[in-house]
């Protein structure tokens, strides 16, 4: 497999779940460095979705720079870290600025 790059938007299979987790084959962000996803084995990815989101949820921003067949928004709260051997074909790529945008978000969850 070609390598797993910071920025991309890749399918990955995320059965089996629990409770809430987003299930089955799905667009994640890939949001770990590109050596930690060749060296670990694994990446750090976030769920994208086609739904909007419902009013006043803050943990869910848009997808503008990429050419996705649907309007997408990030899951930000929907982070995990997955094995690359989970992780298929790339859909597209966001842009730096979003990236930053996104991890910006997620160090509002978790503090910074």
């Amino acid at each position: 497999m070609a390598g797993i790059l910071r920025g991309e938007i890749r399918w990955a299979e995320l059965n089996p779940t629990r409770g809430n987790a987003q299930p089955g084959l799905r667009p994640v962000l890939i949001l770990s460095h590109d050596v930690f996803n060749t060296r670990s084995g694994t990446v750090i990815a976030t769920a994208l979705t086609s739904q909007p989101p419902k009013a006043g949820f803050p943990l869910t921003l848009p997808i503008e720079s990429t050419t996705l067949p649907k309007k997408s928004w990030v899951k930000i709260s929907r982070i995990r870290t997955l094995s690359v051997e989970r992780i298929g074909d790339a859909v597209g790529r966001i842009a730096p600025e979003e990236l930053a945008r996104v991890v910006e978000g997620l160090n509002k969850i978790i503090g910074s």
